[in-house]
């Protein structure tokens, strides 16, 4: 595996890949690589020639300057786990590298964006795209890969691509979870051991939910519900349960609205002050 920092030699690499014809998946994280990251790489190691796999902390997608300077950085182990999965380049840029200018771009990303996280979180999607866009345009991948435990990122990803142009193919992977169901995450490290013992309820409620369906709630009963039972549990508190169309991210009135790839309840819940997102399917 080749570590690489700079554009100009990322671009090179992947240009002589390209005249030789060879298919490029791209991995983007922020660092602090888990077994969710490593199923992405696998993924990406199955379906094309070469895997670039991208590690930056991107500063403009963050709205909270605290959560900015406390977002895990693992350089390191980060490197032996790519060099151990096959990937070819691991890219890893400084913030000067990657926006030699302010990046001044705002996306009109819609209604994709106007909801849960949206409005949680100013300005995140854009900063989302800024960076995503960008390294589209540097790898110039043919498929790039997501996990859907940031499920509406990838709603507001595709919107980017289609506003921007880009070809290539978004590849959504399934979420992974610890053996208790929590929810692979780089923040998990900042859970406090009571926090880790307590947080697998967020899934083990959002599971039960589903039933809640099968015996007739409707879509805002099942929310309510979903919001009673994980705020019962000591030091978790609902910021947003949110049942939506799982293309369009509107919310649902009634099951039967849903689209062709039907409804996916999106939750974000703080665990004392670590935010941890997670979603089910309906």
């Amino acid at each position: 595996m080749e570590i690489i920092r700079t554009v100009k030699r990322l671009e090179e690499a992947l240009g002589n890949a390209r005249s030789e014809g060879l298919s490029i998946g791209l991995v983007p994280t922020m660092g602090a690589l888990h077994a969710g990251h490593k199923s992405l790489v696998d993924c990406a190691r199955a379906q094309n020639d070469v895997v670039v796999v991208s590690v930056f902390v991107n500063p403009t997608q963050f709205n909270n300057a605290a959560d900015l300077a406390t977002y895990p950085r693992t350089e390191v182990a980060d490197e032996a786990l790519l060099d151990a999965s096959g990937v070819d380049y691991m890219f890893l840029p400084s913030v000067e590298e990657v926006y030699p200018q302010p990046d001044t771009r705002v996306f009109n990303l819609g209604p994709v964006a106007e909801v849960m996280e949206g409005p949680m979180r100013p300005g995140h999607f854009n900063g989302v795209c800024q960076i995503v866009s960008k390294l589209f345009g540097m790898v110039k991948p043919h498929r790039a890969y997501f996990g859907e435990k940031d499920f509406q990122q990838i709603a507001v990803i595709r919107r980017m691509v289609e506003l921007e142009g880009f070809e290539v193919e978004i590849v959504d992977c399934p979420i992974v979870r610890e053996a208790d169901g929590l929810a692979l995450s780089s923040r998990n490290v900042r859970l406090t051991p009571e926090g880790r013992q307590v947080a697998p309820g967020i899934h083990r409620v959002l599971a039960e939910s589903v039933r809640l369906k099968e015996n007739g709630m409707n879509p805002g009963e099942v929310e309510d519900e979903v919001v009673r039972q994980i705020n019962s549990l000591p030091g978790l508190t609902t910021e947003y349960f949110s049942i939506v169309d799982a293309i369009t991210m509107q919310p649902l009135a009634a099951w039967e609205s849903a689209g062709a790839a039907g409804a996916v309840g999106c939750v974000t819940v703080y665990c004392g002050d670590v935010r941890l997102i997670d979603n089910i399917r309906y």
